[in-house]
């Protein structure tokens, strides 16, 4: 068992489970569909506590012994839009005797808000940077952290309220801690942003777009730093233009009235269909086939499994037990139609973690660049555009052939799609908080071809009112 080491009560709260419900947007109708490289954060509203299973999720970076992942979780309330990094990083240093301009110089964090979208090539004061850096037992924050807003021709300085708690994973018992050249897992840093600090009396209407960004600083070794990663990759501090967007609510897909004339089904092999799929991460057995997680965890290769796994924690110790999963679809539908529904088909066979396993909720993302099944790894796997729901998945308690079939609505992203000539692509992930939560299903390269996640998508003519 590693070492865990928290020195905030609050975080407690944090990577406890939830047991509330995924909330999406109550608008009737469908945003803008998020064009080919733009990276999208939908953001769930969630009443009262935030539970961090519930949270949207997406990911950047690589895990290596000298570069950082993070998984970044992002959900909001009546009060406050809460963000929390979780970061895969082996060496741990934080200056203890902190001054604002040198926080993003050693192991720490930076969120970038524009209240007014991803349109500034330059920083105006809608725009907002928040840093924060990691720490050790010293408590209140206050001197690891600093708020800075945009003034038009950099960031300033700037008076905003906001929290930040961080907590840590040593390699074991007797291996890791901070400025001494040991091995850790990796740490995580939780932002609460008060929307009465960004000048609103509570949050912005579902539906608004803001830009956001993040970074990642890392640091280890004592004399430098390392290289930021950022979130999204495109990012330029100073250019919100280049940031990412951040959309308040889960859209609801609508379509135009349409009158329904064929359903499509594909499946691998089924009608000549090819249905490429992929494992990364630690697959069902947590990267256990390798020697070093650090060096060698990120380049696992998993082409041709019969079964994978969609599992996440709070716990950044065990990150060797992460796992996502990726499916391309074709879509074959007749030019000139309307794309009605669609849903994708997973058989879930088994979980992690007997009966201490809790309910999952798996969510589905698009994703809008090519992948090869023979090299896709941890490391080089697509980012994804935009978190589209989820699904709660229960642990399956009688294990019975041929499994249960757990269904994810796509519709948006099949739509999108097609409208862009493009196949259906997906990842599943979890934001996740319990131990346990793997989930295990059935791939395109299973014998039976029963078990294969499946699509359907019903299509129609559109009717002239």
């Amino acid at each position: 068992m590693k070492l865990l080491r928290f020195f905030d009560r609050r975080w407690i709260g944090i990577v406890l489970i939830g047991l509330g419900l995924w909330l999406t947007s109550g608008e009737t109708g469908r945003a803008a569909p998020t064009a080919i490289g733009v990276r999208r954060i939908n953001a769930p509203f969630l009443s009262g506590p935030i539970p961090t299973r519930e949270m949207a999720v997406a990911w950047f970076g690589q895990v290596t012994p000298d570069s950082n992942y993070a998984d970044i979780r992002v959900a909001y309330n009546d009060t406050e839009l809460q963000i929390m990094l979780a970061i895969m990083d082996r060496r741990l240093w934080y200056d203890e005797s902190p001054a604002p301009a040198d926080l993003t110089l050693w192991d720490g964090a930076t969120i970038y808000l524009d209240k007014n979208g991803t349109v500034g090539s330059t920083l105006s004061p809608t725009a907002y940077r928040f840093d924060g850096q990691l720490n050790w037992w010293e408590n209140p924050r206050t001197g690891w952290q600093a708020a800075y807003r945009g003034n038009g021709a950099g960031w300033a300085s700037a008076a905003v309220a906001f929290t930040t708690v961080t907590g840590y994973r040593w390699e074991s018992d007797t291996v890791g801690g901070f400025n001494n050249n040991q091995n850790n897992r990796g740490w995580i840093i939780v932002y609460h942003i008060p929307f009465s600090s960004l000048g609103l009396s509570g949050p912005p209407p579902q539906g608004t777009v803001w830009a956001l960004g993040a970074a990642v600083h890392d640091r280890d070794v004592a004399a430098t730093p390392g290289a930021d990663k950022f979130w999204p990759e495109t990012l330029n501090p100073t250019q919100p233009v280049s940031w990412g967007q951040l959309r308040f609510g889960v859209p609801w897909y609508t379509h135009m009235p349409a009158a329904p004339r064929g359903t499509l089904v594909v499946r691998h092999g089924s009608n000549g269909a090819v249905v490429p799929d992929a494992q990364v991460g630690g697959w069902t057995n947590c990267g256990q086939n390798v020697g070093d997680y650090f060096a060698d965890w990120g380049a696992i290769n998993y082409a041709g499994v019969q079964w994978i796994n969609v599992q996440n924690q709070s716990d950044i110790a065990d990150w060797p037990c992460f796992a996502r999963y990726y499916v391309n679809f074709p879509m074959n539908v007749p030019a000139g139609k309307t794309i009605i529904s669609a849903t994708v088909t997973l058989r879930l066979f088994g979980h992690a973690g007997g009966d201490a396993a809790a309910p999952s909720y798996i969510q589905v993302l698009s994703i809008d660049q090519d992948w090869s099944e023979n090299t896709i790894t941890w490391n080089n796997a697509p980012l994804a555009a935009e978190n589209l729901g989820g699904q709660w998945v229960n642990p399956m308690v009688n294990p019975v052939y041929p499994g249960i079939p757990i269904s994810w609505d796509v519709s948006r992203a099949a739509a999108e799609a097609y409208a862009n000539g493009q196949p259906l692509r997906l990842a599943f992930y979890s934001a996740d908080s319990d131990y346990h939560s793997g989930r295990y299903f059935y791939t395109s390269d299973n014998v039976d071809a029963q078990v294969r996640p499946i699509l359907t998508v019903t299509w129609g003519d559109a009717l002239v009112l």
